[in-house]
């Protein structure tokens, strides 16, 4: 009966999935919160790069992953879905890797072994896997090894991406939400009902998590929820990308799908490219934290929690919206207006800032 429903009405099963996951996270996060305070489990106020001033706990990814692990374990035994089981094998692992890093502490040399690891079982097991890049940089169809390795890179850089932006309340969050319903939805309209799947589960858990995380925070995603949503992200966008590779025999839902897939991700990756950049100009070291982040400088600017979220977010938006409406301009061309588009919104900033120096 279920699959009969499944292959009429595929919308209601996202809804559903939707749902699911919302409220399991919306059950447990009280548990998790009560359990951080009788435990002390809590995120430290005492670092340089913390504006919040009261302690709170780093546990609500538990929740997220939780939640996505149960709604994906019970669709994909519907659908009979195996790669949902290398997904959920290297979501595990790297919640456990997160979760070890918000208690206690991780070095760096352990957590960058282990997402090499949680890459590899994606990319080789599970078959996520980019094959061409479609002309951008002037590369198109990739051999099996390059295209491997190129996609552990992209992942492990995501997975990381995710957890530089999770500075502002609800920020991570938000564009988790807004990252994860744009790919659910596009998804939906190719007929990828298993992705689609995926995209709306995620989206659910981190909307009933954002409802503890948004402006006063009450917990905080911690880097198992911020690992989770950046390793799903990538995933997601690598499946896009192939499933919409123009060949002789294949007619792309969308065309132009890295610039649409770079589109939807493009708060992440633009952020930790820009501070990456600066810090290395700077003659320090990339992974060293700071407080020069784009919500960093929104903040300075004098604008509240809630309203950086809106505002980065609208951003986001509205990329997605332009990229997908010029989809026909080809990928180079896209992507070099993406990378205008966020070098002018970084020099508006910087005016802003230095206006505001001489006031």
């Amino acid at each position: 009966m279920l699959k009969d429903i499944l292959n009429t009405s595929p919308d209601y099963f996202c809804i559903a999935i939707f749902i699911l996951a919302f409220s399991i996270v919306i059950i447990s996060i009280p548990s998790i919160i009560y359990t951080s305070l009788k435990y002390g489990l809590f995120d430290k106020n005492d670092l340089y790069r913390k504006n919040h001033k009261r302690n709170i706990s780093r546990l609500g990814g538990l929740a997220i992953v939780g939640s996505f692990t149960v709604c994906i374990l019970l669709f994909s035994a519907i659908i009979n879905f195996k790669e949902a089981n290398f997904l959920i094998a290297s979501c595990i692992i790297l919640a456990a890797l997160g979760l070890k890093d918000d208690v206690y502490g991780t070095n760096t040399s352990t957590k960058f072994i282990l997402q090499i690891v949680v890459a590899f079982i994606l990319v080789f097991f599970g078959a996520f896997r980019l094959t061409s890049l479609y002309g951008v940089l002037g590369i198109a169809d990739m051999p099996p090894l390059w295209g491997s390795l190129f996609s552990i890179t992209l992942i492990i850089f995501l997975n990381n991406a995710f957890n530089l932006i999770d500075g502002i309340d609800g920020l991570a969050g938000g564009i988790g939400i807004l990252t994860s319903l744009a790919f659910g939805i596009l998804f939906s309209l190719m007929g990828q009902v298993p992705y689609a799947f995926i995209a709306f589960a995620l989206a659910g858990a981190i909307a009933g998590f954002l409802k503890y995380n948004w402006f006063p925070a009450k917990i905080f995603m911690g880097d198992t929820g911020a690992l989770i949503i950046g390793l799903i992200s990538a995933a997601l966008a690598i499946k896009f990308i192939e499933l919409n590779k123009f060949t002789g025999e294949n007619k792309p839902a969308f065309y132009s799908a890295p610039a649409i897939a770079v589109a939807i991700l493009i708060v992440p990756i633009f952020d930790s490219l820009r501070v990456f950049i600066i810090r290395i100009l700077k003659g320090g070291s990339p992974f060293k934290g700071d407080r020069n982040h784009i919500h960093h400088r929104l903040e300075q600017l004098g604008f509240k929690a809630s309203w950086i979220v809106i505002s980065t977010a609208g951003f986001n938006l509205a990329t997605i919206a332009a990229t997908i409406f010029l989809q026909h301009l080809g990928n180079f061309v896209l992507i070099l207006l993406i990378v205008a588009l966020c070098i002018a919104f970084n020099c508006l900033l910087t005016l802003s800032l230095l206006k505001k120096k001489r006031r």
